[in-house]
């Protein structure tokens, strides 16, 4: 009986008028639109977070970049191992507190900034440019009221 009630509400579905199917499915288009633009580089989009926090040049702790990027620690704690292996960030002590780590772009992650930053605002362009200025604004708005209202149920 429980399995009827599911394939049945599966069936009914309609994935196209859900708000949370159709964000979804956007960011994951988004996310493989950059990544084909940073693949050349040696970058993704999963490096983003990172690369806009430490692009101009600050020093975060990870408990700072898991902040900025609002994703869970460990998470920030796989991203920062992966990209320290592949020389995109370096890490040093905290003169203020000796159990963390700073963070900074190395030299040759820098170089890839601009690369990033363009990724984002062509793939941005194009997403957009099927809306005339009223709806970008009107678009991102709503959105925001949305990512607002979810973000307070914590």
């Amino acid at each position: 009986m429980r399995y009827y009630l599911i394939a049945s509400y599966a069936m009914q579905f309609d994935r196209d008028k859900s708000a949370g199917y159709m964000t979804n499915w956007a960011a994951r288009l988004f996310a493989r639109a950059i990544d084909r633009r940073l693949k050349p580089v040696g970058l993704s989009c999963a490096h983003m977070p990172v690369m806009f926090a430490l692009g101009d040049g600050r020093e975060l702790s990870q408990k700072a970049l898991a902040e900025a990027a609002a994703i869970e620690q460990p998470t920030m704690a796989a991203t920062l191992s992966r990209m320290e292996r592949d020389g995109l960030v370096q890490r040093r002590q905290d003169p203020n507190d000796r159990r963390a780590a700073l963070f900074s772009l190395t030299p040759p992650a820098r170089e890839r900034a601009d690369a990033v930053l363009a990724a984002a605002r062509d793939v941005n362009a194009r997403a957009l440019g099927a809306l005339d200025a009223a709806e970008r604004a009107l678009f991102l708005d709503m959105l925001a009221r949305v990512v607002a209202a979810l973000d307070r149920e914590g």
